[in-house]
């Protein structure tokens, strides 16, 4: 993997203050929040893969909100079927029984046999339903190992990807992008440490498409999404990860 699987510190953070806008769909048989611009275009999109949290996040609902207000039309969908994990649970929670789908009513697992095909129904209807011309994509955590997956321009999936702070990313899946990509990181990271991100750095480099790391200091994993706002390095960094964000959409996914 060029990036490790999830531990405790991708479901502790902090949450975020605000009333979110959009609203929650159900598209086929899970439930996406979707958000329009100000003037209703979808001709460019955003999708959205959260982390482990969810789609019910206000953090990433927030965050939605903000891209619409930049002009995208962004969906994001239940990667989960209801089976999110709960900000800063309480308790024991065994991280490999819950990917096997142990504490899902439905028992449904959270591997790619259940999020590929979430993920490329929430592309057919933005493509087919929507009419979206170009599709970015920004995943957190969980969410990065699907924008790595699906960044295949060539195929009419997503054009542009953005990852904060990945996991789960194998090396064949990053190899394989076909797409400008860029990472976030943060310095304190053992789910992507200095060695994945070096690893990380040279397979891109090699493939010859666009590509950015930034490092941001003195932040741990999850400082793009549930970092401590009261603070201000966590602040500083949560807002300049998103504007690099927006800069890279802006530069590869509007020209």
């Amino acid at each position: 993997m060029t990036s490790h699987g999830p531990s405790t510190c991708c479901y502790r953070g902090f949450k975020h203050e605000g009333e979110a806008t959009g609203q929650i769909e159900q598209w086929k048989d899970f439930e996406v929040y979707v958000k329009y611009p100000e003037n209703k275009s979808t001709d460019k999109a955003i999708l959205f893969l959260t982390d482990v949290i969810g789609h019910r996040s206000i953090n990433s609902q927030l965050m939605v909100d903000q891209l619409a207000a930049n002009g995208y039309f962004v969906v994001m969908p239940d990667l989960f079927y209801g089976d999110a994990i709960e900000l800063n649970k309480i308790g024991e929670l065994d991280i490999p029984k819950w990917f096997a789908g142990g504490y899902s009513a439905k028992g449904i697992g959270h591997g790619p046999s259940t999020v590929d095909p979430i993920v490329e129904t929430c592309l057919s209807e933005m493509r087919a339903k929507y009419h979206c011309k170009k599709i970015g994509a920004m995943g957190y955590c969980f969410g990065a190992k699907y924008v790595v997956r699906y960044l295949r321009p060539d195929q009419a999936q997503i054009d542009v990807g953005y990852a904060a702070h990945p996991s789960l990313i194998e090396k064949d899946e990053l190899q394989g992008i076909k797409g400008p990509f860029a990472i976030a990181a943060a310095e304190n990271d053992h789910v992507f440490p200095p060695e994945k991100r070096h690893e990380s750095e040279e397979i891109l480099k090699s493939l010859g498409l666009p590509y950015q790391i930034n490092l941001y200091g003195g932040v741990a994993h999850g400082f793009a999404v549930r970092g401590d706002l009261k603070d201000r390095t966590q602040l500083y960094a949560k807002e300049a990860s998103f504007l690099q964000a927006l800069q890279w959409f802006e530069e590869y996914l509007e020209k």
